[in-house]
């Protein structure tokens, strides 16, 4: 069986795979959705076409021959995408450790490279399969070579290029020659298409023939471009032809797959967040177990002895095993400590057999210890326990180390801070998967249901596992400066967030109901409008449907395509709005049809029913900026925009009657940190007079006064404003304000000529990333970054804009947090009759008695305004009343 060779066109490659996928980003914020790309598609070729060989063909340096013949050849092509340029010298180091050469020849292109070695290896006798979107290679079509598309996993062989352009191999590059091509700006002959072409072609042969038969030519214009623009076609020949005849010296030999670096592409994957791939790549080498030894404290007689030995303790771990992941709705089945390394006990309360402890009693013994601030407790997700020990009247204090959160500190950006990826990370070790102890699927057990022996060794290996990493993570966190950051920040944040989490918020079924059912009613009038628009029924959730009612049927244009076919996304539903009526009722059924299912019918599902609120979890270690994040349910994304969605607050309301709910919100708090840390003149007087940043900087960038600012004006420098922040280009800002894209680039260009020290402050942070690796909060947070570019004046890419984003928001996310432990304190302190409920990005929820609103927007305010000590004031705005809905449209 003969050798098969699959020559990749690298560039080609790069750029398909680039624009195919969204953008995706690396623990270190770069991004990697090309190297995902290209890796995916190498793993790919080698699984499933188990080629004997592998060659990667690259442009050559110094100048390209082809330019020489014409000048203007390529001078369309656009910049190399500010996201794809960091990922390029990448993808040759995944190239690399794949063990694939990478051939090139100076002065001339990929496609060249690829012609040589493709007529080398068919004259070798191998097959030549040619990766490339490039259709200048059809012309080295041969019964030995093929073209491969690895979108499609499609084969392009002599047939295929019959079906597709009606001409054989050899007649592809006058094909070209008359057509000329666009991207490449290959003139061809105007007004000769690919139908026509083909036409020439099939009549007269060749090039030379069509032109030398011109007047045979159907049509008056096509016979006179023919005689007029010969000579271009002949140079158009020139420039499509591929040079087959470069002095290659190539040992394929060297070029046959083999088996890749692993050690290698494990580092890399590791490094560009690819877990499955990680995983994959892994070592086999057997991973070591950390020793441990456990006791079962399961009778009076051995928990009164142990329990001596615990009182001595100045800092244990302890862990439960519980019935539920939902800590409010968990019972303890056992508790788990250790204080030595390698050691651990586990006290059963809830188990199969008779043998066990009875949990009041150690509840009731443990309480005070447990109480006790002076007496440090150590647990991976401490969080989870103290709410646990909250339902059995038992209040944790003297939290210290908490391995998740510490870690999530020393590497914000990492794809996991679990007890799994930390104990590979910190010890080599594997855990003891839980599905080894309650199985999966419909046979799965309750952790009750797990002999105590079993339940021990996991739990204990918890126990013992949580306090080792704790102690490495500790020694880093003040090796590396951060420990400041934990103690005074993190840590105190956690009994914050139990607080919170357990107060939880009052939540009307019924409301949620009511809504639902105006909701259903208004999606069936919806339906009957779109059918009525559409003249047909069809399934409106069906793409494939709605492809053919609105390209087929209604010959609206198409805006981009996908796989399957014209896109009928959001985006390209918005646009067509502007030319039909039936995209813009799309929209409206779309948004009631999500909003029904997320909001309206799920969140009445996650009502405790036992306290009748809603408990939402807040997560420390998700958003790499430091910002928190809410789930089960995502409080912080209610909707706002629309009527539709505001009207969901409605449901949320005080727990007590005379009650109300009071917002607390930081004024511009990111343009505030901007103009703290980029100390520009013009935006510290701004704050500092109390005047409106986005009509002051209307007024910058407008040439006018504050008083002649329009509301037209402001919009426009509220999205520069923030667009700043954000890093937004000039096609982003002029797609957010419906606007020419060079008018959105004069408008930034004149933000900058205006507040020129926050150009130089924001240029600063990429300076320092790209030499230190990584960013830093007003408070010292930090954040891996690679792959930034400092130059000034480029197309900011995702790791600047990544950059920038984390040490203007993430400085917010410190200020905020800071605001919580301090309000918190206070409420307790005083005995306040006040409660905090949720953490919105830069607002604070709370619940207290109507009478008391004005006293503890007094004390809130007080806390939250003196946060810390900025350059410019921090102003909040309060709001309260009888449901979020109304604190929220006051």
């Amino acid at each position: 069986m003969a050798d098969t060779l699959f020559l990749i066109d690298t560039y080609s490659l790069m750029f398909q795979v680039f624009h195919a996928l969204p953008i995706m980003t690396s623990p270190q914020g770069q991004p990697t959705n090309a190297i995902f790309g290209i890796t995916r598609d190498l793993q790919n070729i080698i699984r499933d076409h188990a080629p004997t060989h592998l060659i990667c063909a690259i442009e050559g340096k110094g100048p390209a021959t082809r330019n020489e013949l014409f000048n203007e050849y390529k001078a369309n092509r656009s910049e190399t995408p500010a996201d794809l340029v960091p990922q390029i010298p990448r993808i040759f180091e995944v190239i690399e450790a794949f063990n694939i050469p990478c051939i090139r020849h100076d002065g001339w292109e990929a496609d060249d490279v690829i012609a040589t070695l493709a007529r080398q290896a068919s004259e070798a006798g191998m097959e030549v399969r040619i990766v490339t979107s490039d259709k200048d290679a059809r012309q080295l079509i041969s019964p030995r070579v093929q073209i491969y598309n690895p979108r499609k996993n499609t084969f392009m062989t002599e047939k295929e290029l019959a079906a597709d352009w009606g001409i054989r191999p050899d007649q592809v590059i006058d094909f070209q020659s008359l057509v000329g091509d666009k991207v490449d700006n290959v003139p061809g002959i105007p007004l000769v298409g690919p139908k026509k072409a083909q036409a020439l072609l099939e009549e007269f042969g060749t090039l030379e023939e069509v032109l030398a038969n011109a007047d045979k030519a159907r049509g008056a214009k096509l016979q006179q471009n023919l005689r007029e623009f010969a000579d271009q076609a002949l140079l158009s020949r020139q420039l499509v032809r591929l040079n087959q005849q470069l002095p290659l010296e190539i040992d394929f030999d060297a070029a046959r797959v083999s088996e890749p670096n692993r050690e290698k592409l494990h580092e890399l994957f590791v490094e560009f967040g690819f877990k499955r791939l990680s995983e994959e790549m892994a070592p086999a080498a057997t991973e070591p177990k950390v020793e441990q030894t456990w006791e079962i404290i399961d009778t009076p007689e051995l928990f009164d002895a142990w329990f001596k030995q615990l009182e001595q303790q100045q800092e244990f771990c302890v862990d439960l095993e519980t019935t539920s992941l939902t800590a409010l709705q968990a019972e303890i089945v056992g508790w788990a400590f250790c204080w030595e390394s390698h050691h651990g006990y586990y006290l059963p309360v809830n188990s199969p057999g008779k043998r066990h402890l009875d949990a009041e009693m150690v509840a009731a013994k443990l309480k005070p210890l447990l109480e006790d601030p002076a007496i440090a407790k150590v647990n991976q997700n401490i969080k989870y326990d103290m709410l646990v020990l909250r339902r059995i009247g038992i209040f944790l204090e003297g939290v210290s180390m908490d391995p998740m959160v510490g870690d999530y500190l020393l590497d914000a950006g990492a794809r996991s801070h679990g007890l799994d990826a930390l104990a590979m990370k910190y010890l080599s070790h594997k855990m003891i998967p839980i599905s080894d102890l309650i199985g999966k699927g419909k046979q799965q057990k309750k952790m009750f249901e797990v002999e105590v022996e079993q339940a021990a060794e996991y739990a204990a290996e918890d126990a013992n596992i949580s306090l080792q990493i704790a102690r490495k993570v500790e020694q880093q966190l003040k090796s590396e400066g951060l420990w400041d950051l934990y103690w005074d920040l993190e840590r105190p944040l956690i009994s914050v967030l139990v607080e919170m989490e357990a107060n939880g918020i009052k939540v009307l079924p019924e409301e949620l109901k009511r809504q639902s059912e105006q909701l259903a009613q208004r999606l069936i009038e919806l339906e009957v409008d779109i059918y009525r628009i559409a003249g047909q029924e069809f399934n409106i959730g069906s793409p494939k449907q709605l492809r053919e009612i609105l390209f087929d049927k209604l010959n609206l244009p198409i805006i981009k395509r996908t796989k399957t076919g014209p896109s009928t996304d959001q985006e390209v539903l918005e646009q067509l709005a502007a030319e039909h009526e039936l995209p813009a009722k799309l929209i409206e059924q779309r948004q009631l049809s999500k909003l029904k299912s997320t909001y309206l019918d799920a969140l009445p599902t996650l009502i405790h029913p036992d306290t009748g609120k809603i408990h939402a979890s807040f997560n420390q270690v998700v958003a790499a900026t430091g910002r928190l994040s809410s789930s089960e349910p995502n409080l912080q994304n209610i909707p706002i925009r629309s009527e539709e969605g505001r009207q969901i607050r409605k449901a949320f309301v005080p727990s007590e009657s005379e009650w109300a709910l009071v917002c607390f919100d930081y004024s511009q708090i990111e343009l505030r940190m901007l103009a703290h840390f980029s100390q520009d003149p013009a935006l510290l007087s701004a704050f500092s007079k109390g005047e409106d940043i986005h009509s002051t900087v209307a007024a910058e960038i407008f040439h006018t006064t504050p008083d002649d600012v329009t509301s037209e004006m402001r919009r426009v420098a509220k999205a520069v404003n923030f667009g700043v922040i954000y890093g937004q280009s000039p096609f982003g800002l002029a797609a957010a304000l419906k606007i020419p894209q060079e008018e959105a680039a004069d408008f930034i260009k004149r933000y900058f000529e205006r507040f020129a020290q926050v150009d130089e402050y924001l240029n600063s942070i990429l300076v320092e990333c790209d030499k230190r690796g990584y960013v830093e909060t007003i408070l010292g947070r930090r954040r891996k970054i690679t792959g930034v570019n400092p130059v000034r004046h480029k197309q900011r890419n995702v790791s600047d804009r990544t950059a920038i984003n984390t040490v203007i928001q993430g400085s917010a996310a410190d200020l905020i947090k800071k605001s919580m432990i301090a309000c918190s304190g206070m409420l307790k302190e005083l005995g306040f009759p006040a409660r905090l409920l949720l953490q919105i990005h830069d607002e604070l929820v709370f619940e207290a008695p109507v009478a008391e609103v004005p006293n503890l927007a007094a004390k809130v305010r007080q806390e939250m305004e003196n946060g810390l000590p900025l350059s410019v004031p921090l102003v909040v705005d309060m709001k309260s009343g009888p449901d979020w809905y109304s604190v929220e449209t006051d």
